[in-house]
């Protein structure tokens, strides 16, 4: 089965291309690449994912068949909301409302198309397969 870790990094190998140089070549964090390929991140934003697939010569609905939202098969949109914001506010020690392990959180800052800062709140379980992206 296809996933959307290897789907990316087969696509990256064939054009020869480092996680670094994907990410300078698509103008998004090393971070990204990294977390992508290494399934902790499974659902991208639009423009990330546009760049990626711009950059890996593939169309972007090739990449999104292979994004799963987690998050919101899970748990209510609410709780998730209310977890982005305490990411943004600095919250740490923050547990996965799944299966109450820690979670990993990190503040994404991405540019829209004005150039404008826009933060992105993240988070993957350390246990389960849940996670928030924005």
């Amino acid at each position: 089965m296809q996933t959307l870790a290897r789907f990316i990094q087969n696509k990256r190998n064939e054009l020869g291309l480092t996680q670094k140089g994907l990410a300078i070549a698509a103008n998004i964090p090393l971070e990204d690449v990294e977390e992508v390929e290494a399934g902790k991140e499974l659902f991208l934003p639009v423009t990330v994912r546009q760049a990626l697939a711009k950059v890996l010569k593939c169309e972007p609905s090739e990449i999104k068949k292979l994004e799963k939202d987690i998050a919101s098969d899970i748990v209510s949109p609410e709780i998730i909301e209310s977890l982005k914001q305490l990411i943004l506010n600095g919250a740490g020690g923050l547990k996965c409302p799944r299966c109450g392990a820690p979670l990993d959180t990190r503040i994404a800052r991405m540019y829209d198309l004005e150039d404008n800062l826009v933060l992105h709140p993240k988070a993957h379980c350390t246990k389960c397969p849940f996670q928030i992206h924005s």
